[in-house]
């Protein structure tokens, strides 16, 4: 594993400066964007990098006006160009009494490390060990999230060891939790095992009830429930690091995962009677929706009802939960009882049970319904959302309504409804299954002029459904509003397209698309 002395990318100890090498292995040759701490002779010509926030002009282009540690910062995070950042970093530290602290490399640290110029961070990072201002550990939790991202999982670890010799402080158990949290969450589950040894080795750290916890997720998220109890049963061992409402929650949700539905209720008791740990509203939702799931809806209902006599009022989740379970066993007299009852004990109906509901109505072929719901939703304040308005759109194309969901798509824009691809695509889709070419056309016409593609199976099928139509001029302007959007047909719809056209004799039509298709395969 690197540490962090054996990391020295570029940093010239004699001058006290550190350069920037290109991506490329250490024997390539320097860029022009090198990151030397001390500009002087080019800092007077290079400081129009910083722009005012307001604006405002200077009286004299003569004198250079001081730029304080928050101008700087306002400057590189909003220089889309990591290395006119850079270089803004190293021009304000060739001000006289200007010094770098921990917000102006954290700043910097953050730009480039977002824009992957890791080597350029290491050099930083290095010239950082040699300041005399304070650092803070938080600076190598943003890095260590950054290097996961790339998937540079050993650096997440660099990151990790980076800290004591910067900070001057041994990590916290926030710092080991973070790390843990990112290698396990990847998958690199050895490595995080060897990671937890060396922190209790190195650092002398205890893992708390957080780190615990992760390792307790992973093992029931892998329905690993034996190993998830062998970690609570080590967790009991130490005082800072007791199961607590989450280990138990987590758990519980391993258990009915795995469809141990009695062996929940027993840990579910045993959290109560012998740890004295009271559930939460969430806790109790892993129990409804393990319910709801194996198709037990009444004692799903029963728990909402436990709920109340035992002081833990329900949320709309809970709700949510219990009503999407009746409506997957088409009890929708219950679900609406359920729905009525949020309003009576004072909840407010949110958009996810309002989409429950009307999700179901959908499904049953209810859309005046689930319409008129609808309506209800936006009087009660309840702005619906784009999944709202995609389950009432499918539901429309499949009871053949295209008319309406067509309408609902011109419109909703203009009333301030958000419409994302999919809104587009199911009408598109189904409109093309049930052959309504006139109607998929119009709206792939509507779809490009919003910035919409459709599916690339879809497309191909329209183009196809086009030419088998008689209409092979409709299919060649629709292919050509694709091909501006970016989208490649299949070889085998352009054969069909040149394979109509020509039966039409039109053959200036087919060289041109010819020309088009060399276009698009070189």
């Amino acid at each position: 594993m690197m540490t962090p002395s054996s990391n020295v990318h570029g940093f010239c100890r004699a001058s006290c400066r550190v350069c920037w090498f290109s991506s490329s292995p250490p024997t390539s040759s320097l860029l022009p964007w090198i990151s030397p701490l001390h500009y002087r002779e080019a800092a007077a010509s290079k400081m129009d990098l910083l722009a005012e926030p307001s604006g405002v002009q200077k009286e004299s282009q003569r004198k250079l006006k001081f730029v304080s540690h928050e101008l700087a910062i306002h400057s590189i995070t909003h220089e889309r160009d990591p290395q006119r950042a850079l270089e803004i970093f190293n021009m304000v530290s060739d001000q006289r009494g200007f010094s770098h602290n921990h917000a102006t490399y954290s700043t910097i640290l953050h730009k480039l490390a977002k824009c992957k110029k890791f080597q350029a961070v290491d050099a930083i990072l290095n010239q950082m060990r040699y300041e005399t201002c304070k650092f803070h550990e938080a600076i190598f939790l943003d890095l260590m999230k950054q290097f996961s991202k790339s998937s540079q999982y050993d650096r997440v670890l660099d990151m990790f060891y980076y800290i004591q010799p910067i900070v001057r402080e041994k990590p916290s158990l926030k710092a080991i939790s973070t790390c843990l949290n990112l290698l396990i969450e990847s998958g690199k589950v050895v490595l995080a095992q060897k990671f937890l040894l060396d922190s209790k080795k190195n650092f002398n750290l205890e893992p708390n009830t957080c780190i615990f916890n992760i390792l307790v997720k992973y093992h029931c998220n892998n329905g690993d429930i034996e190993s998830a109890f062998a970690v609570v049963k080590e967790m009991r061992k130490s005082d800072i690091s007791y199961p607590n409402l989450i280990t138990y929650s987590t758990l519980l949700g391993g258990l009915c995962k795995s469809g141990k539905l009695q062996e929940a209720f027993e840990l579910f008791e045993k959290m109560v009677s012998e740890a004295g740990i009271l559930p939460d509203a969430l806790t109790y939702n892993v129990l409804i929706n393990a319910f709801c799931s194996q198709g037990k809806v009444d004692r799903a209902a029963k728990i909402i009802e436990f709920m109340k006599k035992n002081g833990c009022n329900p949320n709309p989740y809970n709700y949510a939960t219990l009503i999407n379970g009746y409506c997957k066993e088409g009890r929708m007299q219950e679900a609406k009882n359920s729905f009525d009852e949020m309003k009576i004990h004072g909840l407010k109906q949110d958009r996810v049970c309002y989409t429950v509901l009307i999700n179901c109505l959908c499904r049953t072929q209810r859309i005046d319904s689930a319409m008129e719901l609808l309506m209800q939703m936006k009087d009660d304040g309840c702005k619906p959302d784009t999944i709202t308005i995609n389950v009432i759109l499918g539901g429309m194309c499949r009871e053949g309504r295209f008319e309406e969901a067509l309408q609902m798509l011109e419109r909703l824009p203009y009333e301030g409804v958000s419409l994302n691809k999919g809104s587009y695509r199911i009408v598109l889709n189904l409109l093309c299954k049930e052959g309504e070419l006139e109607k998929a056309t119009g709206l792939l016409v509507l779809m490009l002029g919003r910035g919409f593609v459709p599916h690339y199976a879809t497309s191909n099928e329209l183009i196809v459904c086009l030419c088998m139509a008689g209409r092979p001029a409709d299919a060649a302007n629709a292919l050509f509003g694709l091909l501006e959007k970016g989208l490649k047909p299949e070889s085998s719809t352009w054969a069909v397209l040149l394979e109509f056209t020509c039966r039409e004799r039109k053959l200036l039509p087919a060289f041109e698309l010819l020309d088009e298709l060399v276009i698009v395969e070189s």
